[in-house]
């Protein structure tokens, strides 16, 4: 699969979850928390992956229009997984405060993926090629492979 196309594809699972969890009341206590978990452990490895193999390859294959979009990308970030993501985390699933943390994430992330999606994968697919974002799709999803079983036995 090529990397884009991987990216997409946390991308669509991410929304979905975050659909899901804003969708909750104050009484689903355990369906919340289960679904933060979830949303932490996969934008962990989302992040990891850009940060890590398509970031790289999509600043050195471009110029400096694309490193301005990479740094912006990466501080979108660090915004959500240093701030957000942490504060929602500590927040209790029973709280109204809950609902209204979550939903800044989800508009958060939501713009984030459309700046991605249609900004910066046009330009990546353009820049790098069928051929470049294969094998650079095949590193993410061994990457990913990984770093799933590594997480997995650290919340265990």
């Amino acid at each position: 699969m090529n990397a884009v196309e991987l990216l997409k594809q946390d991308h669509q699972l991410v929304k979905q979850l975050l659909e899901k969890l804003t969708s909750t009341t104050e009484r689903a206590v355990k369906t919340r928390q289960e679904l933060l978990n979830r949303i932490n452990l996969e934008i962990a490895i989302h992040t990891d992956l850009e940060e890590q193999i398509f970031y790289p390859a999509y600043q050195q294959a471009g110029g400096k229009e694309e490193t301005v979009m990479m740094a912006e990308a990466k501080e979108e970030h660090r915004t959500v997984d240093a701030l957000v993501l942490p504060d929602l985390m500590k927040t209790s699933p029973s709280s109204l405060s809950f609902s209204g943390r979550a939903k800044v994430l989800k508009e958060l992330l939501e713009h984030h993926i459309e700046e991605e999606e249609k900004e910066m994968f046009p330009k990546a697919t353009e820049l790098l090629g069928k051929e470049k974002l294969e094998e650079l799709g095949a590193q993410m999803e061994a990457r990913k492979r990984s770093l799933k079983q590594s997480l997995a036995s650290q919340a265990a």
